[in-house]
C-alpha cells in the first residue's frame, strides 16, 4: 500500500510518517505544498491514498481536492485537517474525497482510517461529522445582558419605551434605566444610534 503525505507542517507531516512508517505494508511519500504533492502524483509510482492538507499552501481548499481528483492514475484522495468545519467535510465527501480526518484523531484511529480509505471505503469520524456546530457569537452580544438585547430588539423595531415595557411586562422605568446601559455599552447618545448600530451589525 502506497501513500502520499501532503502537509506543509513539517513536526505534523513527520509524525504522520512515522505513525504509518511504523506499521507493515504501508510505504510512504510526502510533500509539502499542493504542487509538489501533484508532481509526486505524476511522477512516482501509482499511490494507493494521497492525504492532502485542507490549508497548505497551492491547496485553495477544495479546488486543490478537485484537481487532485482528475490527475491521471486514479489515486484516492482523502482531506487532513485542523480548521476545516463539518459542512467543508460533507462536501469534499460528496466530491469524491476518499475520506476526512481531522487531526485531532488519535494515532491508531488514523492507521485504520488510512487502511479503510486505501481498501476502496469513504471514512469520516462519526463523533466530527455529527458533533453540533459551534455558531460564532457576535462581540457586541457578548457585552449585553439577555434582557439589555431585548430591550433593542424592541427598540430596532421602532417601539417605544411604554409599548417595550408592555412587551417583556416590566414597567417604563426600567426600561429607562435599561436604554442607559445600553446607550453607554453601544457608545451612543440616542435611541436612533442604538437602533443604526442593531441593523448595521445584523442583531436581529
Amino acid at each position: 500500500m502506497r501513500v502520499l503525505i501532503a502537509d506543509d507542517h513539517d513536526l505534523l507531516r513527520d509524525t504522520l510518517i512515522a505513525f504509518l512508517g511504523a506499521e507493515e505494508g504501508i510505504e510512504l511519500g510526502s510533500a509539502a505544498t499542493f504542487d509538489e504533492a501533484v508532481r509526486r502524483v505524476e511522477e512516482d509510482a501509482p499511490y494507493d491514498l494521497v492525504l492532502l492538507d485542507y490549508k497548505m499552501p497551492g491547496m485553495h481548499g477544495l479546488d486543490g481536492l478537485k484537481q487532485a481528483l482528475s490527475l491521471k492514475g486514479g489515486q484516492r484522495v482523502a482531506l487532513i485537517s485542523g480548521q476545516a468545519t463539518r459542512e467543508i467535510a460533507e462536501e469534499a465527501l460528496s466530491l469524491g474525497a476518499a475520506g476526512f480526518v481531522p487531526k485531532t484523531l488519535p494515532a491508531k484511529s488514523l492507521v485504520n482510517a488510512v487502511r479503510f480509505m486505501a481498501m476502496g471505503e469513504q471514512y469520516a469520524p462519526i463523533d466530527f461529522m455529527t458533533a453540533p456546530e459551534k455558531t460564532e457569537t457576535h462581540p457586541l452580544v457578548e457585552k449585553l445582558t439577555p434582557r439589555e438585547l431585548q430591550v433593542l430588539e424592541g427598540l430596532s423595531q421602532g417601539k417605544s419605551n411604554k409599548e417595550i415595557a408592555r412587551d417583556l411586562d416590566l414597567t417604563e422605568p426600567t426600561i429607562k434605566l435599561h436604554m442607559k446601559t445600553l446607550y453607554r455599552k453601544l457608545d451612543v447618545n440616542n435611541r436612533t444610534q442604538a437602533a443604526i448600530i442593531a441593523r448595521e451589525e445584523k442583531l436581529f
